[in-house]
């Protein structure tokens, strides 16, 4: 799952809870935390991680994403284990007295409180019924289907990008079509909504500019995230495009600066989340 090499190629195109006081905590902090999953503007619309990902790999009036992209659908299965951390649902199990690594230590399902995404919600309950509890890397391998265990294989998660995309089409973003390639139809999505299409590509872009976003203690967790899926998924390339030639060098050279950063020593930091730095950490081992 190296990501590490060709960061951005520039193309020539622009536990349940025993009390029920304890139990209506968590579901109010569950509650908190998909209340707050968009950091955008309440009027805009709001998007998982999975869907902007989704987005910035689809071309706008084709509907499709790239042929020869191999690397989105695992980056999919990494937003999905960010999101459900982001929201209070994933946490890695503690790193004991031998400081075991991020890609060594177990995904535990802190709360399965529902999310109401149906692809999280799915994920959710392949992690909770597993036992004993799997890796980070585990999990991006077994919801993507790209493991050689056999047993394994129920917990791949299908039509991934098609159900994102029905979900983009549900929020008015994109609508469905069928386009003919010689030897078969295909159902693509064209892009209906170019205002969000260009506030998505506008927020990657401020993100990757944003000086702060190298101060990773005081940076927005999901600009952080969003920058670091769209390079795994090898989508970043196409919101830098319309970048001027200075802006398009600051803000590979700020991405590179996260990639180079010490993984571990950021997930001990008082309130990072483990689970997105050990995603991190799988995609640029």
């Amino acid at each position: 799952m190296n990501r590490t090499e060709g960061l951005v190629q520039r193309r020539n195109v622009i536990k349940e809870s025993n009390t029920d006081g304890q139990k209506e905590n968590h579901d109010n902090d569950d509650k908190k935390n998909d209340k707050n999953y968009d950091d955008g503007d309440s009027k805009e619309t709001k998007l998982t991680l999975m869907e902007e990902v989704l987005l910035l790999g689809l071309k706008d009036k084709e509907g499709y994403t790239s042929f020869w992209n191999d690397c989105i659908s695992s980056g999919l299965r990494g937003c999905i284990l960010i999101e459900l951390g982001l929201r209070g649902r994933l946490e890695l199990e503690r790193a004991g007295m031998r400081r075991k690594g991020l890609l060594s230590r177990k995904v535990i399902v802190k709360s399965d409180t529902l999310t109401g995404d149906v692809l999280l919600d799915e994920a959710l309950k392949h992690m909770k019924d597993t036992d004993p509890p799997e890796t980070v890397q585990s999990w991006i391998e077994y919801l993507s289907g790209e493991t050689w265990n056999p047993m394994k294989l129920k917990y791949q998660l299908k039509n991934v990008r098609e159900r994102l995309a029905k979900n983009l089409v549900e929020k008015g973003v994109l609508t469905t079509e069928k386009q003919n390639f010689l030897l078969f139809d295909m159902t693509t999505h064209p892009l209906t909504d170019n205002v969000v299409k260009c506030r998505l590509v506008k927020k990657v872009q401020e993100a990757a500019l944003r000086r702060s976003i190298t101060d990773v203690a005081h940076a927005d967790k999901r600009s952080l995230a969003l920058l670091m899926l769209a390079h795994s998924a090898d989508v970043l390339e196409n919101a830098f495009a319309p970048l001027s030639d200075e802006d398009y060098e600051l803000a590979t050279r700020r991405v590179r600066a996260l990639l180079d950063l010490d993984f571990e020593a950021e997930a001990m930091r008082p309130d990072a989340c483990e689970i997105m730095w050990a995603v991190f950490a799988a995609f640029t081992k």
